[in-house]
């Protein structure tokens, strides 16, 4: 029997389900195995009926939802008009990663690893349910899922238990090499210059730059929690939304965290490089070539981020300090995973903090591999506080500013919320990288149909874009209740929306 090659497959809306494909990967070779790991949407599904070997990686968002990066692999493999036998020759592994807190819990893998069967792929073994309600979170389940999977793996090809496995002490090669250019030309910045017009349809992998209108506190000066109402033009795009849909954007790491990492690292902010792919992975689409420093840590490296099990293991074996490698490794081991929930998740504690508590370690990391140890910038979401009925090219949001504090010296700021509050239009003109999504909070068509919402704090704000749409349609029977901690220091909207205490409305358009 020929030598398989491995494909490990994943749907991730955060990173999670990314993070443990890619921890599949990185065993597989070890073990010597020929491997790829591609978003499911970068695979061409109609070559799925040729592969012999392939794990399953998925998240389930929302109310028992596929990830984005999956849909359109979703919507293909559930075609009625697929024969049953079609996936006969494809052995195969499922593994999901969910919240058992939701109803539909792992609801995406259960019903991938269904339709599998269906079409008549054999499974290696029972779909792994990681849950991160778990106390040691979703590795109790997937550490022995592992385990399993590697035994069948081998059951099912032998010849491979003949070859050596590489030794957790020596790094993988790297998934990207980075080739520096002689020349370095500063970089412009791109939040105060005017985009061209954009030809192609405004989607997440095509944003459309809107200009920041206005960035407003709505909260008195005096309350604790910053809370902003921010406003987005967006002449001359195609967006449309309607009541419930979310806008999605991509934050930008602090210039601070920016010069923090280059001086860890020693390089330069301003140096060009361009990327090659050491294996069959693809370059990064939203990394321009050539690119900076400045750009790559600012736009794309989730430095912020509290790192994962897999951070410390790849750091483990850039350590020749003794007492950082022993710690580094206590952290990557199943047995030290409540310590390190101690030390970094409990605190919050960042990446970036992380190198600078093992100085000798990151004194040795190579930059090929900073792709490999930091994840990407993932998009957050945002409900939209308005309507294109009243509020034509606009999209306004209402932002509450994450800060607390832990034991961490640093006060903790979310990275999302704090970069949108220190934008200031009256600085100059920032534009900032958008696309609409379809929310799963729909409201009734017909126009006789009365609406009651609950809308307590920030969570006003899709009631707010469904208030003015139904208004404008005509349609008034509506009853919002709002509960906020000071009307004097919390009430969102109190202008544009006049309560009674009968619970009826009085819209005003502003």
């Amino acid at each position: 029997m020929s030598t398989p090659t491995l494909l490990v497959l994943y749907g991730s809306q955060t990173g999670t389900a990314q993070d443990a494909a890619q921890r599949i990967g990185r065993q597989a070779k070890r073990k010597r195995l020929q491997v790829r790991v591609s978003p499911l949407d970068q695979y061409d599904v109609a070559d799925l009926i040729s592969e012999s070997l392939v794990v399953f990686v998925c998240a389930t968002t929302g109310q028992g939802e596929a990830p984005d990066n999956m849909k359109n692999f979703w919507r293909f493999l559930f075609r009625k008009s697929l024969p049953a036998g079609s996936l006969n020759r494809l052995d195969c592994a499922v593994l999901g990663l969910g919240d058992s807190s939701y109803p539909k819990f792992n609801f995406v893998a259960k019903k991938l690893h269904k339709r599998l069967l269906q079409l008549g792929a054999s499974s290696l073994l029972p779909v792994g349910l990681a849950d991160d309600q778990h106390d040691l979170g979703s590795d109790a389940v997937i550490d022995p899922w592992l385990a399993l999977l590697w035994e069948q793996v081998f059951a099912l090809f032998p010849t491979l238990s003949d070859v050596e496995a590489l030794s957790e002490d020596e790094p993988l090669p790297p998934t990207y090499t980075f080739h520096f250019l002689d020349d370095v030309k500063e970089e412009a910045d791109d939040q105060g210059r005017i985009p061209p017009q954009q030809t192609v349809p405004v989607s997440q992998s095509h944003p459309f730059p809107a200009r920041l209108v206005s960035n407003q506190r709505v909260t008195d000066p005096a309350h604790f929690q910053d809370v902003r109402h921010i406003e987005f033009d967006i002449t001359r795009s195609d967006i449309k939304f309607g009541a419930g849909d979310v806008v999605n954007m991509r934050p930008c790491n602090a210039a601070e965290d920016v010069e923090q990492f280059c001086q860890l690292l020693r390089l330069e902010p301003e140096a060009r490089f361009t990327l090659s792919a050491t294996d069959a992975a693809a370059v990064p689409v939203r990394l321009p070539q050539p690119c900076t420093v400045r750009h790559l840590v600012e736009s794309y490296l989730d430095v912020g981020a509290v790192p994962r099990r897999s951070f410390f293991e790849l750091m483990s074996t850039f350590a020749t300090n003794e007492l950082e490698r022993e710690k580094l490794l206590e952290f990557s081991s199943a047995a030290g995973q409540a310590e390190l929930h101690d030390y970094c998740n409990r605190p919050r504690r960042t990446a970036l903090e992380v190198l600078s508590d093992f100085p000798h370690t990151t004194a040795e990391l190579k930059v090929d591999y900073v792709l490999d140890l930091f994840p990407e910038i993932q998009p957050r979401s945002f409900s939209i506080a308005s309507a294109l009925q009243l509020h034509p090219n606009r999209i306004q949001i209402l932002v509450a500013v994450v800060r607390y504090k832990t034991k961490m010296f640093k006060p903790r700021q979310g990275l999302c919320s704090g970069w949108l509050a220190s934008l200031d239009p009256a600085q100059g003109e920032v534009f900032v990288p958008l696309w609409v999504k379809k929310g799963s909070l729909t409201f009734p068509k017909e126009s006789d149909t009365p609406v009651i919402m609950v809308g307590p704090g920030t969570g006003v704000a899709p009631f707010r874009s469904a208030l003015q749409e139904r208004t404008a349609a005509g349609r008034t029977d509506n009853v919002l209740f709002f509960g906020c901690r000071s009307e004097s220091k919390d009430f969102y909207f109190r202008r544009p929306l006049f309560y009674r205490r009968d619970f009826t409305i009085q819209f005003e358009s502003r």
